[in-house]
C-alpha cells in the first residue's frame, strides 16, 4: 500500500481502524495497536469490570468490522498490517477473562500476541475464507478467545500472582 490510497487520518474509518494512528507505527504494528489498547482496558475494567469489558470487546468487534472493511476497499488492501482495531478488540475480549491486575494485563498480552501470530485453528481458517472487516476481525476474536481461556486457568492454577 501507498502512502496515496491511504484513507485521509480524520476519516473515522481510518483513525478506528489503526486505533488513534497506533497501527503506523512500525515495526510490527500488531504489538503496537496491542499495547495502545492496554490503557483503554485497564480504564474500562477499573469502571465497568470484566463485563463492561467484555461488552467493549464486543463493540469494537461490531465497529471494527464496518471499519476496518472500509479501510480495506479505500486502500484495496485485505488486512493491511496498520489496521490494528482486531488486536484492540482481542485482547479486551482477552483481559475479560479475569479481574484485571498488573501481572494479568501483562500476561494476557503475551497469551493475545502469541495466539495472533499462531492463529490456532479456527482462527487461521477466518482469516483466509471470511471477506473484508469480518475476517480481519474474526480471526483476532477467535485469538483473544483462546487467550483468555488460557488467562482464565493460568489464573484459576494460582500461578498468576496479583500484582
Amino acid at each position: 500500500m501507498t502512502k496515496t490510497n491511504r484513507p485521509p487520518f480524520l476519516h473515522p474509518a481510518n483513525w478506528i481502524s489503526t486505533w488513534f494512528g497506533a497501527g503506523y507505527l512500525r515495526p510490527a504494528s500488531g504489538t503496537w495497536g496491542t499495547l495502545a489498547a492496554l490503557p483503554f482496558a485497564w480504564a474500562i475494567g477499573q469502571s465497568f469490570g470484566q463485563t463492561g469489558l467484555f461488552i467493549m470487546a464486543l463493540m469494537a468487534y461490531g465497529v471494527g468490522i464496518w471499519s476496518s472493511g472500509l479501510y480495506s476497499q479505500m486502500t484495496q488492501s485485505h488486512d493491511a498490517s496498520e489496521v490494528v482495531i482486531d488486536e484492540v478488540a482481542g485482547i479486551w475480549l482477552t483481559l475479560a477473562a479475569i479481574p484485571l491486575s498488573l501481572s494479568s494485563l501483562v500476561v494476557g498480552f503475551f497469551l493475545f500476541r502469541i495466539m495472533d501470530i499462531v492463529k490456532p485453528f479456527p482462527a487461521n481458517m477466518a482469516d483466509k475464507r471470511l471477506p473484508g472487516g469480518i475476517g480481519i476481525m474474526t480471526d483476532d476474536m477467535i485469538a483473544g478467545l483462546y487467550a483468555g481461556i488460557a488467562l482464565y486457568y493460568i489464573n484459576d492454577y494460582g500461578w498468576l500472582p496479583y500484582v
